[in-house]
């Protein structure tokens, strides 16, 4: 498909890419891991929480070397859009099957076949996102175009949570129990599948990035991104609030659940949270347009992390109306700690391209995810090992011991991660004018040739 610029509507159907995806690592971290392992699957805690943990860290290896492929091959259907039309199939199967009891009695039995076919449909969601991202900063090359394509992807995110908190009213709808569970996956399954036979429709690649590849080797390629301050800086505070998303998403059932005594609350809450997420986005993007994307970052974090410390505060017998009003608050500054970083990543890139002459979108975005899950696994393990050893069990009562810890750890553990990402973010050195003096010297080189 020859290079041309993206309209409103082709960011749209692009952005359904990002709702397939976080349609499904929403619903991980929401329902399936604290919720449907724990107490529709019957494991305890420990197992439950090691099984996002072993996947994701096996899946996260293959990131790198699928965002690596995707920027070396060549084919008539492109060297990325080629891998939406491969992976779309079996990453709904694989889906879909998470979510069938296995025919096992063994606790253990029943983990191993969860972590295989997590490992199994996160493969396939590599297959589908890491090139898909690696898309991006190669369609929108503009420093505010590229804030403008990851606003509209990080709403086709947000409608992706939306989904993902319908899990447990659809499996319901579905006759509830493990069996409306399992209807509801393979529902899932298909509408996780089919926008990305539109997304290969929109997307392009320009000619002249596919013909000048990454022609270094694999090890080589690592090395020089494991180099790169700014790349490294940028990941840092990127992880750490990607950790703070990941808790919020592990505990906010629980909070709900054991702590306000209202688990059917949740859903009615995340609806307000994201409604408010959502309409803060076009905000958040004009805002941008003055400001340095790290400067943005910074002031969303703290907005978050200040008013995500008021639930440490809120108690049982609090109006139920007021309780409400928290998470549309807290939901004004979430947004902005994901849509900011990837926005950012393109001029990173941009600025290897400089250095090395290679163009690495691939293995870029392939490290970054990588990261991305594995922190963000290994932060929710954590916090069920937490909860596990303080007793945490299947069922509607908890001991008084669960019960404040899962109310310390939903404000405090996001706070303290939101307050890193801000240390790290505070002078991130690739502004604005350093990226226009970065892409000025790459078409002088071109003129030079």
């Amino acid at each position: 498909m020859a290079s041309r610029e993206l309209k409103p509507i082709d960011k749209v159907i692009y952005s359904t890419g990002d709702f397939t995806v976080n349609t499904a690592l929403s619903a991980l971290g929401l329902i399936y891991t604290t919720y449907f392992l724990t107490q529709v699957a019957g494991l305890r805690p420990a197992l439950a929480g090691l099984v996002p943990l072993v996947a994701r860290t096996l899946d996260a290896f293959v990131d790198p070397m699928v965002g690596r492929l995707s920027d070396v091959t060549r084919s008539r259907w492109g060297r990325r859009r080629i891998y939406f039309l491969i992976g779309a199939i079996p990453f709904g199967v694989f889906w879909a099957l998470m979510w069938i009891p296995p025919p096992f009695e063994s606790q253990l039995a029943n983990a191993i076949y969860y972590c295989v076919t997590y490992t199994l449909m996160g493969i396939w969601m590599s297959v589908l996102s890491v090139p898909y991202l690696a898309l991006l900063p190669e369609m929108a090359q503009d420093y505010d175009e590229r804030t403008s394509l990851n606003t509209y992807r990080t709403v086709g995110a947000l409608l992706g949570v939306f989904a993902a908190i319908a899990t447990r009213p659809v499996a319901n709808l579905f006759g509830g129990g493990a069996d409306g569970f399992a209807l509801a996956g393979v529902a899932y399954g298909l509408t996780l599948a089919v926008p990305w036979l539109l997304v290969y429709r929109v997307t392009f690649e320009r000619p002249e990035f596919a013909a000048r590849p990454a022609n270094d080797g694999f090890v080589d390629s690592i090395r020089t991104l494991l180099r790169h301050r700014n790349f490294n800086l940028l990941t840092a505070f990127f992880l750490m609030g990607r950790i703070s998303m990941d808790l919020v998403s592990a505990l906010l059932i629980l909070y709900f659940t054991y702590w306000i005594g209202r688990s059917e609350d949740f859903e009615l809450t995340m609806f307000l949270f994201l409604t408010t997420v959502v309409i803060s986005l076009p905000l958040w993007l004009r805002f941008a347009q003055g400001y340095d994307k790290a400067t943005v970052f910074i002031i969303g974090s703290a907005w978050w992390m200040v008013t995500s410390l008021a639930f440490l505060f809120i108690e049982p017998d609090w109006p139920r109306w007021l309780l409400f009003v928290l998470p549309p608050l807290v939901g004004f500054g979430y947004g902005v700690v994901d849509v900011m970083p990837w926005a950012m990543l393109g001029e990173v890139i941009d600025e290897d391209d400089l250095a090395t002459g290679h163009r690495r979108e691939g293995l870029y975005n392939g490290v970054f995810t990588f990261l991305r899950k594995l922190a963000g696994a290994l932060g929710v393990f954590l916090v069920l090992t937490i909860l596990d050893l303080a007793g945490f069990e299947k069922g509607a009562q908890q001991s008084e011991l669960v019960r404040q810890m899962i109310r310390v750890l939903t404000a405090v553990a996001p706070a303290f991660f939101l307050a890193l990402s801000i240390w790290l973010a505070w002078n991130y050195p690739l502004t604005r004018a350093a990226h226009e003096r970065i892409l000025g010297q790459i078409e002088a080189r071109k003129g030079s040739r």
